[in-house]
C-alpha cells in the first residue's frame, strides 16, 4: 500500500531505521511504539518489543510525516482532519 494512502487513513507509517531489525520482532511479541503523543518532524520513534521470555528491546523506527500529515494522524485521518477545519 502506498505511503500517502496509509497517511491519509490515519495509519501510522513508519520504518526501521536499520531494516535488518525487523527481524527481530518475533510472532508471540508484544509491541509498544514509544513517542507518538510527541511525533514531530524528523523526530525519530522507538518500537518496544516484549518477547515471550520477558527480554526487551528497544529499535529505533524513521517516519517521513511533514507537520500537516502529523494533523492528519492526531486526527485520525485527512478526512477527520479536514472536517475540523
Amino acid at each position: 500500500m502506498h505511503e500517502l494512502t496509509l497517511k491519509k487513513q490515519g495509519i501510522l507509517a513508519l520504518t526501521f531505521a536499520w531494516p535488518e531489525n525487523g527481524d527481530k520482532v518475533k510472532e508471540d511479541d508484544l509491541i509498544d511504539v514509544l513517542g507518538v503523543h510527541e511525533l514531530a518532524v524528523g523526530k525519530p520513534l522507538e518500537l518496544l518489543l516484549k518477547h515471550a521470555d520477558g527480554t526487551t528491546e528497544r529499535l529505533k523506527l524513521d517516519h517521513s510525516y511533514t507537520e500537516d500529515q502529523i494533523g492528519w494522524f492526531k486526527a485520525g485521518s485527512f478526512l477527520g482532519y479536514i472536517s475540523h477545519a
